[in-house]
């Protein structure tokens, strides 16, 4: 056939190759309903797109390719991969179809095309056979295409099977998949299936799936804030009202939770001390006694979990689960099918927790539950006040239950304007303050008289107290129920001196304070003096109300309740002292019998009372704030100082990721109260003292907060990260270095930037795994690093060798990783405390920036999110997708707000107005549309663009619009009438990215073509080309001030430039993937970026000192190998070079050139004299490991050389391929000895026996095969792993073969008879490396698992990113990491326990 005819051929298979994967992808995207479909079809279905992107890629490839070899190579994977995706279409077409019986025509039609009929081992074919294509012709398509063809192969390989082994011989009664139940009644087999889940529990054949929930334990999996509900053990004292009192109010309440009506809330406002609370328990207990109660929180300004709402929903959660039996199942499925459900925001969890369950009740929630939520006001986060009233009112919105909320608060202008955004009709409001005042009085006077009744009985008074009485203290009461439950309660503790006290009450002196106040004031003056003994001295007084003062003080700027024990401990007071003191205060302080209850205010109006120099005139009592934060801080330091002397404070028993959170009272065996507390508040307290900045007795160099940190800096983090609170620790050294003066105090300040760079790096990691903080944190920090140096003492004496470091911290500020796709666009909040980030994962990211903690995820486009951005008020996110459509979100809640289906194909590019009231979209549509971000509607289409609009922008005054295209031209359009204003022509490839300057008065663009060009936006004229990258610029911005333009490129680089002069600035490098996205930070201080490589990071914008670069590799490097006597390293680099290095000092001492291609194995001859190496060229050499002198070249194979090893005598080598063949070469002579062919698949890995007289072979088909190395012949096929095969060896007397797979297991085998003698089951991830020990044993190996080191079960060391490895070996107890930066990192571990 000649050239033109076998190129015709070849393009005519791939069109036809993509019309078949189209017409798939057509069959699968018109499902709606996917009831017993198995889900690895779903996952198959993902992975259509990136192969039709592939294919294209190649189509064109061929089209332009002068080399008529070419298509002769392609032929064979192009037929093959035809003949899979033919079979994959007709099990689609076949089983896609809506119908009870997808499952059985899944069985049969598996069955007709044969063993490898399952979906998922059809995808993986063909994925396999693109990747071979790719290997051998690696410009064919992209880094990005190749990087995800990976990740796709690796994902179907770890995929569940669909069919059992035996499908085609299997009944097609049995049931995989989620949907409708099938039930057989019949004596043979039965399945039940309910769920997610297969279960068969007839008395034949059995499966037994995920059906089976525990649900007690499913809600164990909630965090519960204790003191929330209404009956808590720590509200057991609080009263309900009065049966005479609030009558009308009371029965109002009930009869409006009765109704049907559309007014679901029942919004119940008033003044402080007029009794919310009271009535809110007594609607609580009422409706509880009658089974009607579905949940309550009850929130406490300085309560802790009730401080707050970071546990509302999961505790509302568990309640209703408790309360209403009929929720219960629906609300642990959703626990147990989302395991992170208490991680997502708030909004995900209402709608998934709480909605969502009572929307499947339907017609069984006979009866209205309540839902009551007290003193909302009291939650001291302004931000989560807004996001609950959200939720409630999205409750009240739906129509699928009868759920009553009664909400109390003060009347904040906050909760008033967040109410009235839904119709009137949603809810109800009733303010307390405005109840008639004789109603009031009368209400407590029936209260008055009850109560003081009940004191005269106790206390044998008789005819007490007088009418009188009870009518001027209803008049001193001034409508406060709050002043006449203390006065009763003061009343009361005096027992037989009740009238007294009663006399003292009536007789309280005047103030200057404004009724009602006043009177309350009176009153809480009246017991602060009583509580102190009447026959003490002046002095004895004095001592008394001084620590009265100092007590109650601490009490009332409590950022969160301690019980008194624990604040004695804190204030280092004597147990004693504490309960003398607060003994005659119960009438103001609920004070527990159980120790280890918190104390608390009964009314939070004796903290505003305390702390106003106006209200407390009396100087024994006034507290005045700043001092008693003060005076808390060096509590706070003093306890910390005396009880974090060492670490593993917790006595964890392997530095690994702890698990799970540590339950309480585990905690507090370690980390007392007191001790959690200190922890988390010291620096607030010191932030609220405001210490003066040139106080040298807090904030100087060698004062105690510096002397501390010296000492306790990493004790101190490790508390933090077991008592879950990393982030307040990480907030806490932002606030020291923001009031820490550097010029005063240059060594402290020095200290804390570098202890921020440490744990920002360190984040992710010593969260999970706090004692990773004397591990990888120190080992991977910069050599100059001052917390390294100061506590380099601290790294355990098992790990010996450590790796090169860098000098100095990196410009990158954090490291967020989450995504688990391609980050493709990042933007900064316009107040820079958040991030926002889209990716090919298909979801939305918000994150702290201080912090890096990931605050939600927005989950709802059924494609790749492609752009992400603010609204300039921050309210709003908006994000497009390669699903057509623009999506709008509240950044607060989380929750979808529009979602416009706006274009007939990939949104590119989205961007608010300035004023917020207008969307931008540009799509591979090729037009530009502009919308209504309120209403959704569409203003303007915008069409001139030959094709593909890549990124949109609107200009600062919201005038006009900018393009940029794959037409190569950027484009100026009038937002108001949409008429064409500029062409900007200029670049020579495909336009990436476009913004405006600040002023508006230019236009920046990047480009494919590697440049980066500055326009004039008025007259289009170029000002400037910005040339540098050596790839694509995939993003470009701005910074605020105009002076810097950032880009971001496909050379993994982000770079800076002079917008002016047009200068390089600065070349920021540590993304191992192309940079998609750039953007600076308001201030301009820092630019975030995203990335390939799956992370978003922050980088310093101001500093631009060089860093020190690690000597290595110029590119990734994918193979790594120990000498025999472990001495040296060698290694293989895609920059086509092989590098031999010391492994005790990480020295390099050989650099071998001559391969033509990237060099994918190398390993050293058994005396260490000679390294082979293979390559992408299919080539193989020997070098002489001495000199660097290159030996013998071996050339044979078709594609690229996967592995190669020696024999035991040094005299041959042997390589595997992706031709599928393994070759046998004589090591002296150079010459092919042995072809062994009969592969399906890419051989991984290849290993001889230890007499010579075998070779192994493991494969991607998941098979380990044996060969007799002299004739050639197969000897046996190992059959047994669901993945690819990694990594073979030989036991030492050749006996046993072990295999290690991309499945996550290591399987034993016996070489003779090749049966399976062992599955060793314990890796979450894969097997890339296996190894006998010299006695024949399977020793714990280290090994790479999830970015940990990892010695048989125990996780030793984290990776951070930065030093994540591309390619491992392993010897004895020392591992060299391969990086893809074209570093080596070696580590060396000692044997025997790795404690801390």
């Amino acid at each position: 056939m000649t050239g033109i005819g076998e190129a015709g051929l070849v393009l005519g298979l791939i069109s036809s190759i993509i019309t078949i994967i189209d017409t798939t992808t057509h069959v699968y995207s018109a499902v709606e309903d996917e009831a017993g479909l198995p889900k690895n079809f779903k996952n198959a279905a993902a992975k259509l797109p990136l192969i039709s992107k592939l294919l294209e890629d190649v189509e064109t490839y061929v089209s332009k390719s002068a080399d008529k070899t070419i298509e002769a190579a392609f032929r064979p994977i192009i037929e093959d991969c035809k003949t899979q995706a033919t079979a994959l279409q007709q099990l689609f077409e076949k089983v896609i179809p809506k119908g009870d019986s997808r499952w059985d025509r899944y069985v049969k039609a598996a069955r007709t095309i044969g063993k490898g009929g399952r979906v998922e081992t059809l995808i993986q074919r063909i994925l396999d056979d693109l990747q071979l294509m790719t290997s051998k012709f690696p410009e064919a398509t992209t880094s990005r295409k190749k990087e995800k063809l990976v990740e796709a192969i690796e994902e179907v390989s770890k995929m569940e099977p669909s069919l059992p082994d035996d499908f085609d011989q299997m009944p097609t009664y049995a049931y995989y998949g989620s949907g409708p139940k099938n039930i057989n009644a019949s004596n043979g087999n039965q399945n039940n299936n309910t769920g997610a889940g297969n279960q068969n529990t007839g008395p034949g054949s059995q499966y037994i799936g995920s059906n089976y929930i525990d649900t007690g334990n499913q809600l164990s999996h909630l965090a519960f804030a204790e003191k929330a509900p209404f009956n808590s053990i720590d509200r057991q004292y609080e009263p309900t009202c009065h049966p005479d009192t609030r009558v009308d109010l009371v029965g109002k309440i009930y009869a409006w939770a009765d109704e049907q009506d559309k007014q679901r809330i029942f919004w119940l406002s008033g003044l402080a001390g007029t009794g919310k609370s009271t009535i809110a328990r007594t609607v609580a207990r009422e409706h509880s006694d009658k089974k009607r109660l579905g949940a309550s929180f009850f929130f406490s300004r300085g309560g802790g979990d009730v401080s707050h709402a970071r546990k509302f929903v999961t505790t509302i959660a568990v309640q209703l689960a408790d309360n209403v039996p009929s929720l219960k199942p629906h609300i642990c499925r959703t626990i147990a099918d989302r395991s992170n459900i208490a991680s997502l925001s708030l909004q995900d969890q209402w709608r998934q927790l709480i909605l969502s369950p009572l929307s499947k009740l339907e017609g069984n929630l006979y009866q209205p539950y309540s839902l009551v939520i007290d003193a909302l006001d009291e939650c001291e986060n302004a931000n989560e006040v807004q996001i609950i009233l959200t939720l409630l009112l999205e409750a009240a919105s739906s129509e699928t239950h009868r759920l009553r909320i009664l909400l109390t608060s003060r009347p904040e202008i906050a909760i008033q304007r967040g109410l009235p955004q839904t119709p009137e009709a949603k809810h109800c409001n009733f303010v307390l303050h405005n109840i008639s005042p004789p109603l009031v009085d009368h209400d407590i006077e029936v209260f008055l008289r009850d109560k003081l009744e009940k004191i005269g009985k106790e206390s044998w008074l008789d005819s007490w107290p007088e009418d009188k009485a009870i009518k001027n203290m209803v008049r001193r009461a001034s409508g406060l129920f709050v002043w006449a439950a203390t006065a009763c309660r003061f009343i009361s503790e005096g027992e037989v001196y009740a009238p007294r006290r009663l006399d003292t009450i009536l007789e309280g002196s005047s103030s200057t304070v404004t009724a009602p106040e006043k009177h309350l004031d009176e009153i809480y003056i009246t017991v602060l003096k009583q509580s102190t003994p009447s026959n003490y001295t002046d002095e004895e007084k004095e001592e008394s109300f001084a620590t009265l003062r100092h007590v109650l003080g601490s009490i009332v700027v409590l950022l969160s309740p301690l019980a008194a024990h624990s604040l004695s401990r804190l204030l280092g007071f004597p147990k004693g002292k504490i309960d003398q003191s607060l003994k005659g205060l119960h009438a103001i302080l609920v004070v527990p019998e159980d120790q280890t209850h918190p104390l608390r205010l009964h009314h939070p109006s004796f903290r505003d009372f305390l702390l106003s120099a106006q209200r407390c005139c009396d100087p024994y009592f006034q507290v005045k704030q700043m001092n008693a934060h003060k005076i808390l801080t060096n509590h706070c330091i003093q306890l910390m100082s005396q009880k974090l002397r060492k670490k593993n404070l917790y006595g964890l028993r392997d530095p690994g990721p702890i698990g799970s959170q540590i339950p309480f009272e585990e905690l507090a065996r370690c980390l007392p109260p007191e001790l959690q507390y200190a922890c988390e508040y010291w620096v607030s307290h010191l932030q609220r003292s405001e210490v003066k900045l040139n106080n040298k007795q807090y904030l100087g160099d060698g004062g105690p907060i510096h002397i501390f940190m010296q000492q306790y800096f990493l004790y101190w983090l490790e508390a933090l990260s077991l008592a879950g609170k990393l982030s307040e620790g990480i907030h806490a050294i932002r606030t020291l270095e923001d009031i820490v003066d550097a010029s005063k105090s240059p060594r402290l300040y020095n200290f804390i930037y570098d202890a921020k760079r440490f744990v920002l790096y360190n984040r992710s990691n010593i969260e999970k795994a706090p004692l990773q903080l004397y591990c990888s944190a120190l080992v991977f920090a910069p050599e100059n690093s001052i917390i390294r140096k100061q506590f380099e003492e601290y790294i355990p004496p098992w790990i010996l060798r450590k790796p090169k470091v860098q000098a100095d911290w990196s410009n990158a500020l954090q490291i967020l990783e989450g995504h688990s796709g391609w980050v493709s666009s990042v933007a900064f909040s316009p107040d820079g405390k958040q991030v926002v980030s889209g990716s090919d994962d298909r979801t939305v990211r918000l994150w702290d920036s201080v912090t890096g903690a990931a605050l939600q995820t927005l989950e709802g486009h059924s494609d790749s999110v492609s752009s992400v951005g603010f609204s300039p008020d921050g309210k709003q996110v908006v994000s497009g997708s390669g699903d057509r459509t623009v999506r709008l979100w509240d950044s607060v809640t989380g929750a979808a707000l529009q979602t416009p289906e706006v274009h007939s194909a990939w949104v590119s590019s989205v961007a608010f107005s300035p004023d917020g009231k207008q969307v931008v979209s540009g799509s591979y549509d090729g037009t530009v549309r502009l919308w209504d971000s309120v209403t959704g509607a569409a203003l303007q289409t915008l069409e001139g663009h030959s094709y593909s609009v890549s990124s949109v922008a609107f200009s600062p005054d919201g005038k006009q619009v900018v393009s940029g295209s794959a037409d190569r031209t950027v484009r100026l359009w009038d937002s108001v009438t949409g008429a064409a204003r500029q062409t900007l022509e200029g670049h020579s490839h495909w336009i990436r990215s476009v913004a405006f300057s600040p002023d508006g008065k230019q236009v920046v663009s990047g480009s494919d073509d590697g440049t980066v060009r500055l326009w004039d936006s008025v007259t289009g004229a170029a000002l400037q080309t910005l040339d540098g990258h050596s790839a694509s610029v995939s993003s470009v911005a701005v910074s605020p001030d105009g002076k810097q333009v950032v880009s971001g490129s496909g050379d993994r680089t982000v770079r800076l430039w002079d917008s002016v002069s047009g200068a390089a600035l600065q070349t920021r490098e540590g993304h191992s993937g192309d940079v998609s996205s750039v953007a600076f930070s308001p201030d301009g201080k820092q630019v975030v970026s995203g990335s390939a490589d799956r992370t978003v990071r922050l980088w310093d914008s101001v500093t631009g000192a060089a860093l020190q670069t690690l000597e290595g590799h110029s590119h990734w490097v994918s193979s790594v190998a120990f000498s025999p006597d472990g001495k040296q390293v060698v290694s293989g680099s895609d920059d086509r070079t092989v590098r031999l290095w010391d492994s005790v000092t990480g020295a390099a001492l050989q650099t071998l050139e001559g391969h033509s291609e990237q060099v994918s194995s190398v390993a050293f001859s058994p005396d260490g004299k000679q390294v082979a190496s293979g390559s992408y060229a299919g080539t193989g050499r020997l070098w002489d490991s001495v000199t660097g002198a290159a030996l013998q070249t071996h050339e044979g194979h078709s594609y690229s050389v996967s592995s190669v090893a020696f024999s035991p005598g040094g005299k041959q080598v042997v390589s595997g391929s992706a031709d599928r063949t393994v070759r046998l070469w004589d090591s002296v002579t150079g010459a092919a000895l042995q072809t062994l062919e009969g592969r399906s698949h890419w051989i991984r890995s290849v290993a001889f026996s230890p007499d010579g007289k075998q070779v192994v072979s493991g494969s991607g088909d998941g098979t380990v095969r044996l060969w007799d190395s002299v004739t050639g012949a197969a000897l046996q096929t190992l059959e047994g792993h669901s993945g690819s095969v990694r990594s073979v060896a030989f036991s030492p007397d050749g006996k046993q073969v072990v295999s290690g797979s991309v499945d996550g297991t290591v399987r034993l085998w016996d070489s003779v008879t090749g049966a399976a003698l062992q599955t060793l089951e314990g890796h979450s991830d894969n097997v890339s490396s296996v190894a006998f020990s010299p006695g024949g044993r399977v020793e714990p190996a280290l090994s790479i698992v999830r970015n940990w080191v990892v010695e048989g079960e125990i996780s030793l060391l984290w990776l951070p990113p930065d030093y994540r490895q591309t390619r491992i070996t392993v010897w004895n107890k020392v591992i060299a990491l391969g990086h893809e930066s074209g570093r080596v990192s070696i580590l060396g571990f000692k044997e025997g326990p790795k404690y801390i």
